[in-house]
């Protein structure tokens, strides 16, 4: 399974650093790559920002943090899933689980 999850968050959003403290650790427990996008570094937003707007093209809809479950990103991706917003530890890991299933 070659699926990632990549975050969008913003450094000066605290819901976005709360969820840092555990969100890449449950990904990768999940067998998920984990991608770290802050909208703030410009390089490595433009390098996602195709998938960002491919689930929300004027980035109204988004939430803060938002997670894209995602197949192949460095490729021809696939959006399969999403988390938006800030969840505990174990609610996040089960959102993330019912897109693997």
């Amino acid at each position: 399974m070659n699926f990632s999850v990549i975050k969008f968050s913003s450094e000066d959003c605290g819901l976005c650093h709360k969820m840092a403290f555990y969100d890449q650790k449950v990904a990768e427990e999940l067998g998920l790559k984990f991608v770290d996008v802050k909208m703030q570094d410009t390089a490595t937003y433009r390098k996602y920002r195709k998938i960002l707007l491919a689930q929300y093209p004027d980035k109204a809809e988004m939430g803060w943090p938002t997670y894209l479950i995602c197949k192949n990103p460095e490729g021809e991706f696939e959006v399969i899933g999403e988390v938006k917003g800030a969840h505990p530890k174990a609610e996040f890991r089960s959102r993330l689980q019912k897109y693997l299933a």
